[in-house]
């Protein structure tokens, strides 16, 4: 095995390595991050709630009436529409 053939495994390994080593600390660096962001949320959610039991209930607001829905106009069937263009003086 020549110098060259040997530095070219040896830097293979190595990257294989460092990839290893980073996807290991990576993952711990996301489960943290990840941890971090949850336990925020909780905070914050806990503050809310302490917030909302300490004020007042606002008066709930009155129902407004409801619109009747508006009926669409009849339409003439197809046939009354042609015979009203034939008497009409168009033909078809």
């Amino acid at each position: 095995m020549t110098k060259e053939e040997r530095d070219r495994a040896e830097a293979r390994f190595n990257k294989a390595a460092k990839a290893a080593e980073d996807a290991r600390t990576g993952k711990t660096g996301r489960d943290a991050a990840a941890k971090a962001v949850l336990d925020n949320m909780a905070r914050l959610k806990a503050l809310r709630l302490a917030k909302q039991a300490t004020e007042p209930m606002p008066a709930p607001m009155p129902e407004k009436p409801r619109a009747r829905p508006v009926k669409k106009p009849q339409t003439k069937p197809l046939t009354d529409w042609l015979s009203n263009q034939q008497s009409g003086g168009r033909r078809t």
